[in-house]
């Protein structure tokens, strides 16, 4: 079999065997398609984050308080490069919200946006036209920093649904990354279904969101309502730490207890290592049940990667909680 070796635009160096489909990139699945992985010319970028940007808790402590609305995007950026979209599942957001979001984020700042309920859960992918339509043109002024579209399956996603799944990924436009989080269990206990996936994804040039929650099931629960409800509620499937493009995403649930929180994140501080030296772009994001601080954790996981990467560039310096003070 003809092997050849090429540098993609990425810096990422490639094997290429003749059964691999012409122009496919970022898949290290030797055994679906014949691309693996060699070496990596430049490191990769870490942008890390949480699930929101606007959070009671963080006033005050993390950030300013009081603060005004066209400032907490601004104020939250200063510690994280990077955030979950979450509310855009619930309603696809005015243009005037969105030229906010525009001004106070950098320019090198991640969105990643959930796709909206009636296309996912209530349409399971079919139809729902005129809500993709408006959460496209609603994200569109933020430009590269709509860098993925999120695509989160509900638990009844069976692999029966895969060929919707195909068609909506084709639906999307093709200068927007995607990804894809499921919760059904078969993709995670079957090698065949999550091969069946892989498969789907890679001809879409996706990505397969990781949620990790086996920190929070590794032990009872804590008092805390919040972690109680997190047990109640989110799904118990296995680590997965495989990327199929340059831009892996994680979402990383620990405790209410932060030290527990750093504890369970080891296997992913040397997962996003080996990530960055591959040349891959990872973002990470942080959560506990209670949210209180994942802001706080976000940076510290950055930390703690940039310790065993120090050409990593560092996150930017937090705006004060407070006011200076003379001593």
């Amino acid at each position: 079999m003809l092997i050849k070796q090429r540098l993609n635009n990425d810096g990422i160096r490639y094997t290429r065997t003749s059964n691999c489909p012409a122009g496919f990139v970022d898949n290290d699945v030797p055994n679906a398609y014949g691309f693996t992985i060699l070496t990596s010319t430049n490191t990769g970028s870490l942008h890390v984050g949480c699930p929101m940007w606007n959070y009671a808790p963080w006033q005050g402590r993390f950030l300013p308080h009081p603060l005004a609305p066209h400032e907490r995007l601004r104020a939250y950026a200063s510690w994280c490069n990077a955030v979950e979209g979450n509310t855009t599942f619930y309603a696809t957001p005015p243009p005037a919200t969105v030229r906010s979001w525009a001004a106070q984020a950098p320019d090198d700042f991640r969105f990643v946006f959930k796709l909206p309920r009636p296309v996912t859960h209530e349409h399971q992918l079919v139809g729902a036209d005129a809500a993709l339509r408006g959460f496209l043109e609603a994200v569109e002024p933020l430009g590269p920093r709509a860098h993925t579209l999120w695509v989160q399956l509900p638990p009844s996603f069976a692999p029966d649904g895969l060929g919707a799944l195909a068609e909506l990924l084709r639906r999307l436009p093709d200068g927007r990354r995607r990804a894809v989080e499921v919760r059904h269990r078969a993709f995670f206990a079957d090698e065949h279904w999550a091969g069946e996936l892989e498969r789907v994804l890679a001809d879409a040039g996706a990505e397969w969101v990781t949620f990790d929650t086996t920190a929070l099931f590794d032990g009872p629960p804590a008092a805390s309502a919040a972690e109680r409800e997190a047990w109640r509620n989110k799904p118990r499937v296995p680590r997965r730490a495989r990327a199929l493009t340059r831009y892996p995403v994680v979402r990383y649930l620990g405790r209410d207890d932060p030290e527990q929180t750093a504890a369970g994140w080891g296997p992913w501080v040397e997962t996003v290592t080996g990530w960055l030296r591959e040349g891959r772009s990872p973002t990470v994001f942080i959560h506990t049940p209670d949210n209180v601080e994942s802001l706080g954790l976000a940076r510290r996981f950055h930390d703690a990667v940039r310790a065993r990467v120090p050409e990593l560039s560092p996150l930017p310096e937090p705006v004060p909680a407070g006011p200076p003070t003379l001593f």
